[in-house]
């Protein structure tokens, strides 16, 4: 099965920039590709509910519900976990059905606790400040020179089985950590000023550009971080990794921002967010995930999870620092481009080696591709059991790895009860055309 991907010449778009024409040469699937017949005698129509390449069953959770995956060069597979009661939130996978703590379970394991709690602060719970140690992790990325890179959002959830709630960041509990993956130990941390990461940001995803060019320091490269936060102010976190410095782009930009009164289904059932003790509300999250271009110079930014638009902007702009340039702001705030729908909800991205952008969709229980040459969504793959796609990797193998979650039915989202069946997987499909994953931005 094949794709049209990013590098598509002018003369090959001119080629297929007709209404009347058929699908280029290429496209995905047939349109008609969910559909078969009953057979029998009346021969009814049904949807399948499946297209796109074989879905593997790679892993099978067990104990703690995966939110984040990345796996390495050489095939190791790690996986995190938003704290909540869970033993630890950073883990490799160990067998088809095991995961273990990862380095170790002392990393894992804040000695002061994943909270703290007094007089520092009037009573209010604010998570653990402890950098040393992982207190709930996000999100993962492998970078080609076998670095681990961990995303913590400093926040666990507490009182998760009576009535959750997620404290406030303190500062250094919020980080970036790299960890080497040959003698497993951590290389540098990264943690962020009050006023790049506020108490209600809750850092979702990560993306890198790792060339020396991407920054004015000429060293070390930058990360792509988005704040999702459904209480706060929502937006970009870019870190320049050769000096630590940290800034907002951005900020409560009509793009990066909730849509209100939105009502998904999942497995066709309408979708509101009921909250233990808060009553019938609607999913708040903002600003859920990003994906660079296949050379660094445009961001297509998922942005809300409720929205079903796509939207992009130029990396130029989110790397001008505003501590650097008071003029930084506006010409960020004065590029966004929005590409249109996208074709529902969407949870996450990945990028691959020919310039594909995955986005997870989990109103429709597939994956769907953005091509930028046509400017349009193509069909990817749709199983059954792609019940909320949580994180996407695209592996060095040709696989895309995709964390299975139940996410809707957490109790947290279900006044307090648990609707989830395990196993949680972790499921891969062949990617198109040999594609695999994207090493342009890490020389």
């Amino acid at each position: 099965m094949k794709a049209i991907h990013h590098l598509l010449t002018p003369m090959m778009l001119l080629a297929t920039d007709g209404l009347a024409q058929p699908p280029p040469p290429g496209f995905p699937v047939s349109l008609n590709s969910t559909l078969s017949t009953t057979g029998g005698t009346y021969n009814v129509r049904i949807d399948m509910g499946t297209y796109g390449p074989p879905v593997e069953e790679y892993h099978y959770f067990y104990d703690q519900w995966p939110i984040g995956l990345a796996v390495s060069q050489k095939g190791r597979v790690f996986t995190c976990y938003t704290r909540g009661d869970y033993a630890y939130t950073l883990g490799e996978v160990v067998n088809l059905t095991a995961e273990a703590a990862y380095p170790d379970l002392e990393l894992n394991t804040p000695p002061g606790g994943l909270v703290i709690e007094g007089e520092g602060v009037a009573g209010v719970p604010f998570g653990s400040a402890d950098a040393t140690h992982f207190i709930s992790v996000q999100a993962l990325y492998v970078t080609p020179d076998d670095t681990l890179w961990v995303l913590d959002t400093g926040r666990p959830t507490v009182n998760a089985s009576s009535s959750p709630s997620m404290p406030y960041a303190a500062p250094g509990g919020p980080k970036l950590v790299a960890i080497n993956l040959t003698t497993n130990a951590i290389t540098k941390t990264y943690t962020f000023p009050v006023d790049v990461h506020y108490p209600d940001s809750y850092m979702n995803d990560l993306r890198f550009d790792l060339r020396p060019n991407a920054t004015e320091s000429g060293n070390g490269g930058i990360a792509y971080i988005v704040d999702s936060s459904d209480e706060g102010r929502n937006g970009f976190i870019v870190l320049d990794l050769g000096t630590g410095e940290s800034w907002r782009q951005l900020d409560q930009h009509p793009s990066t921002l909730r849509v209100a009164e939105a009502v998904p289904a999942y497995q066709g059932l309408p979708f509101y967010l009921r909250r233990k003790g808060k009553g019938v509300n609607f999913q708040q999250e903002g600003l859920d995930g990003a994906e660079l271009s296949l050379y660094g110079d445009v961001s297509h930014v998922l942005l809300p999870l409720t929205s079903d638009h796509l939207y992009s902007i130029k990396t130029k702009y989110l790397r001008a620092n505003p501590n650097k340039d008071p003029q930084a702001l506006k010409p960020a705030f004065d590029h966004v481009r929005d590409l249109g729908q996208r074709g529902g909800n969407a949870n996450g991205f990945a990028g691959d080696s020919l310039g594909n952008v995955y986005m997870l969709m989990p109103e429709h229980n597939a994956v769907f591709i953005y091509n930028s040459t046509l400017g349009q969504t193509l069909p990817f793959v749709r199983d059954p059991r792609i019940l909320w796609p949580d994180s996407a990797n695209a592996g060095w193998d040709g696989y895309l790895y995709l964390t299975i979650n139940q996410l809707p039915y957490q109790p947290n989202w279900n006044d307090g009860v648990d609707g989830r069946v395990h196993p949680g997987l972790i499921l891969r499909a062949r990617m198109p055309d040999g594609a695999a994953k994207s090493t342009v931005l890490m020389a």
